[in-house]
Formats: C-alpha cells, sequence, structure tokens
C-alpha cells in the first residue's frame, strides 16, 4: 500500500494551498485517513483526520476554521483544504491511513501507513 501525498509550495501568508493524497496498491476496504506535519526542531503533530464516509471529521483547535478535509472514495484520494495560512504551519505535512480505525484519531501510533510528505512554506 501507498500513499502519495502532493500539493505543497510556497505561499505568502492568508493564501491557500490545497493537498491530496491518494492510497494505491492494495485496495483499502474502509480506512480513516490523517493529514500531520511536523515543523523543524518540532514533533510531528495531528492536523485533520476523517472516516471513511466522511460523516467524522477531526481537527486541530490550531487549524478549525481555516483547513478542511474532504475525500473523494472512487479515487482513493483525501484532501486537505487549507486557508488563511500562517507562517506558523510552515511544515512538512504528512498523509497517513489506518484501517482497523472506525473514529478518525489524532494518534500518529494508530496509522499504519504513512505518505513521503509534502512541503509547506508560508512567508509571512
Amino acid at each position: 500500500v501507498q500513499l502519495q501525498a502532493s500539493g505543497g509550495g510556497l505561499v505568502q501568508a492568508g493564501e491557500s494551498l490545497r493537498l491530496s493524497c491518494q492510497a494505491s496498491g492494495r485496495t483499502f476496504s474502509r480506512y480513516v485517513m490523517g493529514w500531520f506535519r511536523q515543523a523543524p526542531g518540532k514533533e510531528r503533530e495531528f492536523v485533520a483526520a476523517v472516516s471513511w464516509s466522511g460523516g467524522t471529521v477531526s481537527l486541530a483547535d490550531s487549524v478549525k476554521g481555516r483547513f478542511t478535509i474532504s475525500r473523494d472514495n472512487a479515487h482513493n484520494t483525501r484532501y486537505l483544504q487549507m486557508r488563511s495560512l500562517k507562517p506558523d504551519d510552515t511544515a512538512v505535512y504528512y498523509c497517513a491511513a489506518d484501517e482497523t480505525v472506525v473514529v478518525p484519531t489524532q494518534n500518529a501510533n494508530d496509522y499504519d501507513y504513512w505518505g513521503q510528505g509534502t512541503q509547506v512554506t508560508v512567508s509571512s
């Protein structure tokens, strides 16, 4: 199973980006997908997660009101729409997936599959 994250880049504060994460390989029956990020010198932190159905979403307090997470099950793709970006959002963003949990979890240890990361840089 492979997760391919894309969509990162360099933007100015206040602008938007949309990250994508596509799953390939063995077909997941159902899975929760999450987004995490890691800034230089900091620990990896939870950003957002969504259930297979899309009916349950979990967002970190730091991104509520600015980020949304959505899914396209037909293409095994999840999206992280990021708006009103701030310099503090600068990090490598990782997508992760797990098919053993039903409710989106903020615990990175619950996810078995990880993408390679995509860099997001927000300039002030």
